[in-house]
């Protein structure tokens, strides 16, 4: 197998909290791995690990909602990335909203979107989620630098990262 690092470690990729909310159940990670995959319909994947309770609540979920951070946000961050929802009601600790079909949003992101599950790919010990974007909102303009790979250091994982 080859390893990949070599290339993955020069990359600074955004970081990305993503929230589901199902048969009553919220949950939300912090999220390396996701990335627009198409234009026309507009699409987006995210990456979650089969080891994260967030996994096991989207995989029964419509909607997932997916937010960015600033930078100066690694309270949140720390919070969605360091804690497992096993242990902590992440909830309980921020600031929230039901959004579109019952997905929970936070009031603090600078920008998030809603997107139905069209998709759910195994790609080992990751599952991608194809978003369908329904709903979202942002500061049209800002430019604030985002949270992203390079600022996790010191954020100890609430589970494995595989």
């Amino acid at each position: 197998m080859t390893d990949l690092d070599p290339f993955t470690d020069l990359l600074d990729y955004p970081m990305y909290v993503v929230t589901a909310e199902a048969d009553g159940e919220r949950a939300g990670c912090l999220v390396g791995f996701a990335s627009q995959c198409s234009i026309e319909p507009a699409r987006f994947m995210v990456w979650l690990s089969k080891a994260n309770r967030t996994y096991r609540v989207a995989e029964r979920a419509e909607r997932l909602a997916v937010h960015v951070l600033r930078r100066d946000q690694g309270r949140l961050a720390r919070l969605f990335g360091g804690e497992t929802g096993d242990d902590t009601d992440k909830f309980a600790r921020v600031p929230w909203h039901r959004g579109p079909g019952g997905s929970p949003v936070l009031d603090e992101a600078p920008a998030w979107f809603v997107g139905h599950v069209e998709h759910r790919i195994d790609g080992g010990d990751h599952v991608g989620f194809l978003l369908a974007p329904e709903a979202t909102e942002g500061f049209a303009g800002d430019r604030t630098p985002l949270f992203t790979l390079g600022d996790t250091h010191g954020i100890t994982p609430g589970h494995p990262a595989n």
